[in-house]
């Protein structure tokens, strides 16, 4: 693991961590999303995501993900009329 990737992780606060657990689980926040509010890549959010839910929740969340082309802007439809700007408006991690 890259020690500024660990360093992001371990510096979230218990809110923080919450605030990127949520935003995974949302259909509609894309991990660019979560990029720009909590500066973690995917990659981090995974990391996360497996470290904070029990093993069966992380298999749930990676099964639910895969292929969900709402979590990555690039893979959207120019039809889908929402901004996940204004669904995920936390604040962004400051350490």
């Amino acid at each position: 693991m890259h020690t500024s990737s660990t360093h992001r992780l371990a510096c979230l606060s218990l809110g923080d961590r919450s605030a990127v657990i949520q935003m995974a689980w949302e259909d509609r926040t894309s991990f660019e999303t979560i990029q720009e509010r909590m500066g973690l890549g995917e990659s981090e959010v995974i990391r996360l995501m497996r470290a904070e839910l029990t093993p069966r929740s992380f298999k749930m969340w990676r099964t639910r993900m895969r292929g969900r082309v709402t979590k990555h802007r690039a893979l959207r439809s120019p039809d889908m009329k929402f901004d996940d700007h204004a669904v995920a408006d936390h604040r962004r991690a400051n350490c």
